[in-house]
């Protein structure tokens, strides 16, 4: 009875910790290529699940504050949006991505170029690392906590 005990509270810190881990670490959204010259075409990618409803990618920069709606299915799953360029500002712009459900799929940037500038290359992801840091920290406090718990009554059987 007093091993099911130790093993249910282990459980109980493991689950709550891992409840915890924050949802946004996980999400994601990408934009290829992360450079287009003037005209050209980006494609808006995020990690939204289909089933939860239209994607929302909201677009902000020197000259643009608009929203991007998609139910395309992304190849490697998520949603995406082709984003046409013509009549953008030179400069540097953002994209969030809202899910149909109200969760955030993070952000990512892409730069406008004059025709013929930079190179295409693929999108930047969301710095997520601090995130995940917290996700990791709040599991392995779950899991030290248990530990100390069967510890503690290890202790007590053997005193007693």
């Amino acid at each position: 009875m007093k091993t099911q005990s130790v093993l249910g509270s282990v459980a109980l810190g493991v689950g709550l910790g891992t409840l915890l881990l924050p949802v946004a670490a996980l999400a994601d959204t990408t934009v290829s290529p992360a450079t287009t010259p003037v005209g050209g075409t980006v494609v808006l990618t995020s990690t939204c699940n289909p089933k939860s409803g239209d994607a929302i990618f909201r677009v902000t920069g020197p000259d643009r504050d608009q929203n991007v709606r998609s139910t395309t299915a992304a190849a490697g799953g998520g949603l995406s949006a082709e984003l046409f360029t013509a009549g953008f500002t030179l400069g540097t712009y953002t994209v969030t991505a809202t899910c149909g459900d109200g969760t955030s799929s993070g952000s990512a940037t892409f730069t406008v170029t004059p025709i013929g500038g930079a190179p295409a290359g693929t999108g930047p992801r969301a710095d997520n690392h601090g995130l995940l840091a917290a996700g990791g920290t709040l599991v392995a406090a779950a899991a030290t906590g248990a530990l100390l718990l069967v510890r503690r009554r290890r202790y007590a059987v053997a005193r007693a």
